[in-house]
């Protein structure tokens, strides 16, 4: 700023003309890259939305997570994690019911799926009741999807921290979905999501083939979850729900549990 006694010059300001002096590209590019942080609704010159994958960070710190498709159904396995000896295994819900023929598993922060999963409920419940015919499971994904992605998009909302794992049964047969903070979705024979993913789609790459029983994908679930523990898995803090075409929704007891788990050590 210059000061000629009767007229005060300032220099432009606008990036556009404005080069920062070398001892302040540093701050200059750091305030910027703050700028695209924390903005939901901008996109960083990269094309990057940081938010969006903070919120996948979220997930990875979650528990690990698989589901595998088998020739009758889905299964799905959670790993609890228990953080204290203290805490009763049976308060730590990482499975939900959403309709009879659906369920999901989760990872990342707990409280944001149950808000999706009451939302998942509702769907299936409105469409029982217009149409008196369940929803088609991968119509429930892109609902919940659309729902998730439009919080990625507006102002003074934040992604929802979650990742889950939808298995069903309808009229086309079992169905293995993955949905991310974004709103994407894919469809998986067997997948994980969670802290210990690569090492679960390593052995599901390697080991999983079409048309498995029941008892061979509870197998292959316990190896993927138990190599992503270091060979460490407990029975006590595993939960295994199981939707197939006889029974739909339904989750196994521990003596079950134990039983499965013994086999693969």
């Amino acid at each position: 700023m210059l000061n000629t006694g009767r007229l005060i010059i300032t220099p432009p300001t606008d990036t556009l003309f404005y080069q920062p002096r070398p001892w302040q590209q540093g701050n200059f590019m750091q305030a910027g890259h703050m700028a695209y942080d924390r903005a939901i609704t901008v996109f960083s010159p990269d094309g990057r939305l940081f938010q969006v994958e903070y919120a996948r960070e979220a997930v990875k710190r979650g528990t690990t997570t698989v589901g595998v498709k088998f020739k009758d159904g889905v299964v799905l396995i959670v790993d609890k994690r228990l953080s204290s000896k203290l805490i009763e295994p049976e308060s730590i819900e990482k499975i939900f019911k959403i309709d009879g023929h659906i369920g999901c598993a989760t990872s990342g922060l707990v409280a944001d799926a149950r808000a999706l999963v009451d939302r998942a409920r509702v769907e299936c419940q409105v469409n029982s009741f217009n149409y008196s015919e369940d929803l088609a499971v991968e119509s429930l994904v892109k609902k919940l999807c659309d729902f998730k992605q439009s919080y990625t998009q507006y102002g003074g909302v934040r992604p929802f921290g979650t990742a889950m794992l939808i298995g069903g049964i309808d009229t086309s047969g079992p169905h293995l979905y993955e949905t991310d903070p974004s709103g994407a979705l894919m469809a998986y024979k067997a997948g994980g999501i969670g802290a210990g993913r690569n090492e679960v789609m390593e052995v599901f790459e390697k080991e999983y083939k079409d048309n498995m029983s029941q008892s061979q994908a509870i197998n292959l679930g316990l190896k993927g979850l138990s190599a992503a523990n270091e060979n460490n898995l407990k029975a006590d803090v595993v939960e295994i729900a199981v939707i197939n075409t006889k029974e739909g929704y339904h989750t196994l007891d521990s003596k079950t549990i134990n039983e499965a788990v013994k086999k693969i050590k």
